[in-house]
């Protein structure tokens, strides 16, 4: 394999692809709920600058916490820890991709748009990143900038913040909490190595366990609220409420005592199909609507 071949691989490794994918997603799907006719150009200008903010968000993360991620198993490889890139190249791609964010997005998109992308790279890296050593609480604070994409997405088609709008943030806001607990209900001993405050390392596993249940409760009902508001219709309800309750049923299952790794780490994947899920759903509803 190629040395630049290899620096690509590793690049595209700092923005966290799979995150930026999940991003990339609610973005598309938070332009297109947006009650305005849908326009192309704008909507690749918002997913491209979104993807953008994204990764620079994720790679100042990585450059922030190389020495920590050198002390645990799931990110010892990425390409600071491992060696394969110097802290100055990470740190300057992270400038070019924030950059080149903002000027996408105001060039293409709407000043909101590209404040509320400025918003989430300054809050991740800034307060996010720091408090994650300092509190569990960080966890919900770091879902803030993480619900941006959605916001971004329709007001990029509309300027303003709506109802619905406020919806889809809060709906990817509460998904992020017991997706997040779950890993670190199986990622314990890495986190404990790395320094990182986690909820099972402060409070105990039943507490984070008890959370992630709570969450998982506030997730359903706020699904349906794109109901009332007129963003979708019957089939979307039938679907959220189906998807919602087999996930909450999950999260109780996880109350057993019996309930350890395999349990979160089954509970991890389940949160990966359901926000898919859900803004498919969403997608069919509308298409069909």
């Amino acid at each position: 394999m190629s040395r630049t071949s290899s620096s690509v691989r590793d690049y595209v490794a700092l923005t966290k692809p799979g995150v930026t994918r999940m991003c990339l997603l609610t973005t598309l799907g938070g332009f297109a709920l947006a009650p305005v006719a849908f326009d192309w150009i704008a909507a690749s200008f918002a997913m491209v600058g979104a993807a953008c903010a994204v990764g620079s968000a994720n790679a100042f993360n990585m450059w922030i916490e190389r020495d920590a991620d050198a002390r645990m198993s799931r990110t010892r490889r990425r390409p600071l820890p491992a060696g394969r890139m110097t802290p100055a190249a990470a740190v300057r791609f992270a400038w070019i991709l924030g950059v080149f964010s903002i000027v996408v997005l105001a060039a293409g998109t709407t000043l909101l748009a590209t404040l509320i992308a400025l918003f989430a790279i300054a809050s991740y890296v800034l307060v996010y990143t720091p408090l994650k050593y300092r509190t569990p609480l960080a966890l919900v604070i770091g879902a803030i900038p993480g619900a941006a994409p959605p916001l971004v997405g329709w007001t990029a088609a509309t300027g303003s913040i709506d109802a619905p709008a406020l919806v889809l943030f809060a709906i990817l806001l509460v998904w992020q909490i017991p997706h997040f607990l779950a890993i670190a209900l199986y990622r314990q001993d890495d986190y404990a190595r790395a320094g990182i405050k986690i909820v099972p390392l402060v409070r105990g596993t039943a507490i984070a366990k008890i959370q992630a249940v709570a969450w998982s409760m506030v997730l359903v009902p706020i699904t349906m609220l794109l109901v009332p508001l007129g963003v979708a219709g019957d089939t979307y309800l039938v679907c959220a409420v189906l998807i919602g309750t087999g996930f909450l049923a999950w999260s109780f299952t996880g109350l057993d005592d019996r309930a350890g790794t395999k349990w979160a780490r089954g509970f991890f994947f389940a949160s990966l199909v359901y926000l898919p899920a859900l803004v498919l759903a969403l997608c069919l509803d509308v298409a069909g609507g």
